[in-house]
């Protein structure tokens, strides 16, 4: 009722008023900072596919991560004959496990969630294939008490719907926390957004400065007969011609430059605010490496010394990056498909196979074996392996 009551009045005319320095504020500029768009695809593109760090920070994680050996095992054995060590190994007609992984890692790295497909059904009762499905693409169709019933997958105008209530739900989802999303993930790229568009902007500034189109390196002063002269229009236009087509470029760097009488030339150099980009563009990216977990000395950016060596950097990438993102994909993995298969099996990372933590699990092997108060059980069972059969 309201609403029609305010619909139903005339509307007022607002009053206008000018400033005689609108048009002054108008060309300078507002002021504000310019920050990109937030959006998935934007994101992707100017965060991983237009900045060197972010593409690394993210190749590095998941390629670290799809590399590393995976065993399948439940309480009692290691399996290294099972139907979902093959599904693993060759998952799909067009891909292996690091492939397929790779991908999953990728995704859940720059969106915040991954989609694992569950295709066709094997004779085993699990599936025949494992695809990864793009993020950005993927929707989530909540029911009436909030969790997801279906996932819709759209590709332009077609559209293909999971149903997540059937025996085996088709869709494997794994997403980071977000703190204000309940059924989607935070990416690394959504915290590093700031100090993305920082390194961009940075860039471009130092690419300007190398096509002498930021802030000239001198200045041309010209002087007549009394002092006080000016070009004329054709003089000038001819000295700005001879400026661009001879003095610009990166091709045209250090070429002396010929002045006729009356013209003086004088160098400039930067401003404190130009040689502090550099800085600027270095601590964006240290910003960006910290955003997603990798040690800036692994991606060779200067002034971090957090580490003594680059061994223990990599060892740190491993055990505060590595290991915690593929834990949880592993367990979501085998929740998604252990029971299929029986009880109690797990999809799991083999620690004792990592070259960069080979220090620790020696060590811990070691601590393990000396302590003669443990069982043998015990001693396995701390050390993440099955019973023995005789311990069964």
């Amino acid at each position: 009722m309201v609403l029609k009551l305010f619909r139903g009045a005339a509307p007022e005319v607002a009053e206008t008023k000018a400033s005689a320095a609108a048009p002054v504020i108008s060309f300078h500029g507002s002021g504000r900072v310019a920050w990109s768009p937030r959006d998935t695809a934007s994101l992707t593109r100017s965060g991983f596919a237009g900045n060197p760090v972010g593409f690394r920070c993210v190749k590095m994680i998941a390629e670290a991560a799809a590399a590393l050996p995976l065993i399948v095992q439940d309480a009692e054995r290691r399996y290294d004959v099972h139907p979902l060590v093959g599904l693993l190994a060759k998952p799909n007609p067009g891909q292996g496990r690091a492939a397929l992984f790779e991908s999953f890692f990728g995704q859940l790295l720059l969106t915040g969630d991954g989609y694992l497909e569950a295709a066709g059904e094997a004779l085993d009762g699990g599936p025949q294939e494992l695809y990864v499905l793009r993020s950005d693409r993927m929707s989530v169709v909540p029911g009436s008490d909030g969790w997801p019933v279906a996932y819709e997958y759209a590709v332009g105008a077609k559209k293909h719907r999971f149903d997540m209530r059937a025996e085996l739900a088709p869709i494997c989802h794994v997403k980071s926390f977000h703190p204000q999303d309940d059924h989607y993930g935070l990416s690394a790229l959504q915290a590093a957004a700031a100090a993305l568009d920082v390194h961009t902007s940075a860039s471009r500034w130092s690419k300007a400065l190398l096509d002498n189109a930021a802030r000239p390196s001198g200045a041309i002063i010209y002087k007549g007969s009394d002092g006080q002269g000016s070009l004329g229009t054709d003089q000038y236009d001819r000295l700005v011609d001879e400026l661009e087509t001879h003095h610009q470029g990166a091709r045209n760097a250090g070429r002396p430059m010929l002045l006729e009488g009356g013209l003086d030339w004088k160098p400039m150099g930067f401003s404190p605010s130009d040689m502090e980009f550099q800085k600027t563009k270095e601590s964006a990216a240290r910003e960006i490496a910290l955003a997603f977990g990798v040690p800036p000395m692994l991606l060779g950016l200067p002034g971090d010394n957090s580490y003594a060596n680059y061994q223990e950097a990599n060892r740190a990438f491993y055990r505060l990056t590595v290991l915690p993102l593929v834990s949880k994909v592993m367990a979501a993995v085998s929740g998604w498909l252990g029971g299929l298969y029986g009880p109690e099996l797990t999809v799991a990372a083999d620690l004792d196979h990592i070259p960069a933590l080979s220090a620790e699990r020696d060590a811990q092997w070691k601590r393990v074996s000396s302590a003669s108060f443990l069982s043998d059980a015990e001693k396995r069972q701390m050390l993440g392996l099955p019973k023995l059969v005789d311990d069964a």
